[in-house]
């Protein structure tokens, strides 16, 4: 890489991370429903930790989120584009949207 391609890559790469951030933020503050974030099928949404996304939200902690993923049969280290459709659906279903 050239160093202007490197400064480039880097610069792209901290808006990603800030984007999944705010994502996460909303999450947490409850101003973004999980089935919204669900339905993006960007890149960002889709390379985030479904473990992290399950910690974001409000109540769940590390040791409920991992309780969570072995009822639901997800691996520790899948991401929400990996997810398939029942597992998807297990998701949604016990995290209602609140409209």
């Amino acid at each position: 890489m050239t160093p202007s391609q490197r400064v480039e890559a880097l610069q792209k790469a901290k808006a990603v991370r800030k984007e999944r951030g705010d994502l996460m933020a909303q999450l947490n503050a409850g101003t973004l429903p999980l089935t919204d974030l669900l339905a993006r099928k960007d890149a960002v949404v889709g390379k985030i930790r479904v473990r992290r996304v399950l910690e974001s939200i409000p109540g769940i902690g590390t040791v409920r989120a991992g309780q969570l993923l072995s009822e639901l049969g997800i691996s520790e280290s899948r991401r929400v584009q990996g997810l398939g459709s029942e597992q998807r659906a297990r998701l949604l279903a016990l995290f209602p949207s609140r409209d």
